[in-house]
């Protein structure tokens, strides 16, 4: 929803462990996102089987969802190289799909299109799990702060890519890791860019991550960027 709020509607994903869900998901999508009746066999059914009947009014999402199934133990460059027959030769966004952020798209598609460079991550100002304590050598404390910023960027999840970004992942030839081998070949060809996000945003991955999402939803929807308050659960 965060990317159609910015009118990009067209989704290629790249399926793993757990991709049979995903695609039950939306071969069922509107059996999943509606409320609807079962009625169960009846006389008045002419073949006696149960009848679905989908209640109220409902807007349809303006997207085109293309389902690819990029194998169990694939790494995340190999996956986004299976995905190049669908991806045509132009620029496009690439997201891990496990965080939330009230990021304006607008901005990082203009900040990458102003550099010319093939790649441009998003930046995160992330707060320490713990907190921060200096002292002297006798002991003495001087520093005592809660869960500070960390003094780096880490990677956000939102990026966006040129298709030459493909080549250079197929040049590798062998399954490689966007992280530890093609982010830094990128760097070193001086071919990556930060955009810098100092706005919300949330990583999906744990219990405690999931508990700190419903609590921010029910509290402000910080990253609701598309207007609409449709109930969100992340148990």
């Amino acid at each position: 929803r965060i990317f159609s709020a910015y009118g990009h509607n067209r989704f290629i994903l790249a399926l793993g462990h757990q991709g049979d869900q995903v695609r039950r998901y939306f071969l069922e999508y509107e059996a999943m996102s509606r409320d609807a009746t079962i009625h169960l066999a009846r006389p008045d059914n002419e073949d006696g089987r149960p009848r679905l009947t989908f209640e109220g009014e409902y807007d349809h999402p303006p997207w085109d969802v293309t389902l690819v199934d990029t194998g169990l133990d694939t790494g995340r460059a190999a996956r986004l190289l299976r995905l190049r027959p669908y991806l045509g030769n132009g620029r496009f966004f690439a997201a891990y799909g496990e965080a939330v952020a009230d990021i304006d798209l607008d901005k990082l598609l203009a900040f990458h299109e102003g550099h010319s460079k093939l790649a441009t991550i998003t930046g995160i100002r992330f707060p320490s799990q713990y907190g921060k304590i200096m002292a002297e050598e006798d002991g003495r404390v001087t520093v005592f702060e809660e869960k500070p910023l960390l003094p780096y960027w880490i990677n956000g999840g939102f990026m966006v890519f040129e298709t030459a970004v493909l080549d250079i992942i197929a040049d590798y030839g062998r399954d490689d890791l966007m992280e530890t081998d093609i982010m830094p070949d990128l760097m070193a060809q001086n071919q990556l860019m930060l955009y810098k996000h100092t706005g919300y945003w949330q990583s999906m991955k744990t219990f405690k991550d999931a508990k700190a999402l419903n609590e921010a939803w029910r509290a402000n929807q910080p990253w609701n960027v598309w207007g609409t308050t449709d109930r969100v659960d992340f148990d």
